[in-house]
């Protein structure tokens, strides 16, 4: 991990650069609120960050996809030092079997973010568009599983029991 300290520095740049649109007051009052959030501006954008966000959200991939357990563990505790990062960045889903592993790696990194409930919706999502695009998400539901992280951090489940489960429907 030779890039480690150039990794978690850009990552804490691209964080502070992001926090203050990720922890903006949303008007749940205001009617056109939820077209307001789909029609804005894309939070990378508008902080002026994506080319940072998308090298380090690669960087962070292929650590956590040809890493140790170690370093694995180590991808997971600085995303969940990050949380603006963390809920700004991630991979596109591409309508290929490699975009959903990519999109799958990046889960199985952030391990749940701040709620399971919101990961649920999102792997649920993904497994669709993987299906509509042709794609068997089985067997890479459980190939990322096993890089997952055995811990239930919140009651539900760990990501590796997660993405089990979701193999298995």
């Amino acid at each position: 991990m030779a890039r480690w300290p150039e990794l978690e520095e850009w990552m804490a740049l691209v964080d502070a650069s992001i926090e203050p649109i990720a922890h903006r007051p949303v008007d749940l009052t205001d009617p056109d609120w939820e077209r307001r959030m789909r029609e804005g501006p894309d939070p990378l954008d508008e902080a002026g960050v994506r080319p940072e966000a998308e090298s380090v959200t690669r960087e962070l991939i292929g650590l956590y996809e040809h890493g140790d357990e170690r370093e694995r563990a180590a991808v997971r505790a600085l995303l969940d030092r990050h949380p603006s990062f963390r809920w700004a960045a991630g991979p596109p889903l591409e309508p290929t079997a490699e975009g959903f592993r990519r999109c799958l790696l990046w889960m199985s990194a952030v391990d749940q973010g701040s709620d399971t409930r919101d990961e649920l919706l999102t792997l649920w999502d993904y497994r669709a568009k993987a299906r509509a695009a042709g794609v068997d998400p089985r067997p890479v539901l459980l190939e990322v599983a096993e890089l997952s992280s055995a811990e239930d951090r919140f009651g539900m489940g760990s990501m590796r029991d997660i993405l089990r489960d979701a193999a298995g429907e």
